[in-house]
């Protein structure tokens, strides 16, 4: 079988595409503009091969409102990935773990602020938090514990 130059061509093109692997998933975060641990956060995010996108909004709580995120399990910035929502400084493995095991669930939150969460880093000081899963009826249970 003869290979054309046309041929050869779309084989070199589409090989890098192949080689590649999937893309890294995509998180959309909304954030204030002036948020300094939203956008440390969005860093342990890119570190850990997640292609961010940012979004600075003066009223972050409409979209905490229209995901679904429950009053007292909120944080300063609110993302979704994968068709879930992401609330807080929760950890990019626990990210990982969710996109990989598929809950049936709303997402994953970190409530307040924890010094030593991903993106509140201070120093050798940390405090001891849950990730919570937030399932499809609100209902939450602890995901993992740092």
């Amino acid at each position: 079988m003869k290979c054309t130059i046309s041929q050869a061509l779309l084989i070199g093109l589409l090989a890098p595409a192949v080689w590649a692997g999937p893309a890294a998933p995509v998180i959309d975060v909304y954030k204030s503009p002036t948020c300094g641990c939203c956008s440390k956060w969005i860093d342990h995010l890119k570190a850990n091969g997640f292609a961010v996108r940012g979004h600075d909004t003066p009223d972050v709580v409409q979209h905490k409102i229209r995901l679904g995120i429950p009053q007292g399990y909120d944080s300063c910035h609110t993302a979704e990935v994968g068709g879930y929502v992401i609330e807080g400084h929760v950890p990019a493995k626990d990210i990982k773990r969710l996109l990989k095991e598929k809950p049936v669930a709303r997402g994953l939150t970190v409530p307040g602020m924890p010094i030593g969460s991903p993106g509140m880093e201070q120093g050798s000081h940390k405090d001891v938090y849950d990730v919570i899963l937030l399932g499809k009826d609100g209902k939450p249970r602890v995901y993992s514990r740092y």
